[in-house]
């Protein structure tokens, strides 16, 4: 078992959205990065549970805990021509985008970006390093287990 983070801006899908969605269940679509793809393809396991990070929005930060409740498939909306996720050069034969579906665990307290900057102990968290942009990203068991701690929640 590995554990994640999983961005999102939540203007375009919250937690709250999740936990507002059938069975509390979504596919993580829309992922365009060959690495952040490439975790969610050839990594994340049915049962892995993921931080819910809510990105490019007035507080950033930790809002809650997801698990994979689905292994990687083929993102649909790269077939479809009036999604803004569409990719000409993907074929149901050959898809080259993929994602996961997560189910809402647990929605937590917002932990604050500044609030994990502050913390020593999450000194090598990977979102917190110089450069990075990527919307999923490993997070270490120590670090998951900080977090947790942190954000009140019963999963740890």
């Amino acid at each position: 078992m590995r554990h994640w983070l999983l961005k999102s801006e939540p203007d375009e899908f919250s937690i709250d959205d999740l936990a507002a969605a059938k069975g509390r269940k979504v596919a993580w679509f829309g992922v365009r990065n060959y690495q952040a793809r490439n975790y969610m393809r050839d990594e994340m396991q049915v049962g892995d549970p993921a931080f819910f990070y809510h990105s490019s929005c007035p507080e950033p930060g930790i809002a809650g805990i997801v698990e994979v409740s689905k292994a990687a498939f083929p993102d649909a909306t790269q077939f479809d021509a009036a999604s803004k996720y569409h990719d000409p050069k993907a074929t149901r034969a050959a898809p080259r985008w993929f994602n996961v579906e997560v189910r809402l665990v647990e929605k937590t307290r917002l932990v604050p970006l500044a609030e994990l900057r502050a913390d020593p102990a999450l000194a090598t968290l990977r979102i917190l390093q110089r450069g990075n942009r990527l919307s999923i990203t490993p997070v270490e068991p120590a670090e998951w287990s900080r977090i947790c701690r942190l954000a009140g929640s019963r999963a740890r």
